[in-house]
């Protein structure tokens, strides 16, 4: 598409926000001069597109009330943000009506994408898993991932293709890796790839918002029949190294602990006396309010200053206690 064109169709767009364009707002935006402007005014008039010009110092274009524009015009970084607010809603149940209708309209938008791009989106939607998540997940800051980047994963994950992958490290060493792409995960804001790396020989989980480039590989593969992506990456994401190794019993059953306690929270297994949980944590006090806030009775195993966290916490809400007894209830107003 040559420049001129893209032009035209950036005033399009524009003028299809609705309201007023004054000629001037649309030279800056367009980074032209304002006798380009009408020009391309005339271009879009010639095309059919009823755009309505407006005389005098504030004058400017509008398209006319009541036109039905032709359809949108996406870029693949914008096809994918919709193609996957949609999908996501569809798998999580987050439609505001019918059910069918959430999948209707991704199917209307994946009909009028190129088709390259249709098939690249379509490996995605067939290999992204999503996590739920839950209250005591951490609030992240979002990290976005590139288009080309999660696209070209996801068709080497679904063609079973190795990739060669460029990746900056949390402490900004720069390496490349060979990977065989097990899957890719959506979790707490960020998307993460996992599957078998070359160098290491293992399976490991990388972030996608540091992957710089990825080139298809020669290699193919065979993904483990029991490998879970999403396992995987919660897991790992929980096994982190952390300054203290945390084993708690809590007193209530595993089927209410998976509903209250997302998987990256840690490890958990039956116990005699309920269910162990072993995760890792770099504040104690944190985690002893966490234990606290569940609800249920709980026996520390490890560490013994997670015990002296809890206690120190047990006199604090003690005192807070204390405090307002003494306050005694707000007096009542006298009087009229």
């Amino acid at each position: 598409m040559s420049r001129p064109t893209a032009r035209v169709l950036a005033m399009l767009e524009l003028l299809q926000t609705g309201g007023q364009r004054t000629v001037g707002e649309l030279a800056a935006r367009l980074g032209v001069d304002e006798r380009t402007v009408r020009r391309y005014a005339e271009h879009l008039a010639d095309l059919g597109i009823p755009v309505r010009a407006e005389r005098g110092r504030y004058g400017g274009y509008r398209i006319s009330p009541g036109y039905k524009l032709p359809p949108l015009m996406l870029t693949d970084d914008e096809a994918v943000a919709v193609v996957l607010g949609l999908g996501a809603a569809e798998r999580a149940g987050l439609a505001t009506t019918e059910e069918a209708a959430t999948a209707s309209a991704l199917a209307k938008v994946s009909r009028v994408l190129p088709r390259a791009l249709g098939q690249r989106i379509d490996s995605l939607l067939s290999t992204a898993q999503f996590t739920t998540p839950q209250f005591t997940t951490p609030v992240r800051t979002s990290a976005p991932a590139g288009a080309d980047t999660l696209l070209g994963l996801a068709s080497a994950a679904q063609a079973r293709r190795t990739v060669m992958i460029v990746y900056t490290a949390w402490d900004g060493r720069e390496s490349q890796r060979e990977l065989d792409v097990y899957g890719l995960v959506f979790h707490s804001g960020r998307w993460y790839v996992t599957g078998r790396d070359h160098g290491r020989d293992d399976v490991r989980t990388f972030r996608l918002d540091r992957i710089a480039s990825v080139r298809q590989g020669d290699g193919s593969y065979v993904v483990p029949a029991d490998f879970d992506a999403g396992t995987q990456v919660v897991s790992g994401i929980a096994a982190v190294g952390w300054s203290y190794e945390v084993s708690v019993v809590l007193r209530t059953t595993l089927a209410e602990a998976g509903e209250r306690l997302p998987r990256s929270a840690g490890r958990m297994s039956e116990h005699v006396d309920g269910v162990l949980l072993e995760t890792r944590a770099d504040h104690l006090d944190g985690m002893a309010q966490m234990l606290a806030g569940l609800g249920w009775d709980f026996e520390v195993i490890t560490p013994d200053a997670l015990r002296d966290e809890v206690l120190a916490l047990s006199d604090r809400l003690r005192v807070s206690a204390a405090r307002g007894a003494v306050a005694g209830p707000p007096a009542t107003p006298q009087g009229p």
